[in-house]
């Protein structure tokens, strides 16, 4: 983003987010308790 680290710092949690997203980088949906049950049942811990 070629901030400097000031401006980086300044910036809200919101305003990164925009940035990332602007720069292609997007963020991480979290997934429902029933896709989580799915993988769960897919991939056992053993």
């Amino acid at each position: 983003m070629r901030l400097s680290p000031d401006a980086f710092w300044r910036m809200t949690p919101r305003e990164l987010a925009l940035a990332l997203r602007a720069r292609g980088f997007g963020l991480a949906v979290p997934i429902d308790r029933t896709a989580f049950d799915d993988l769960m049942r897919r991939h056992p811990d053993g």
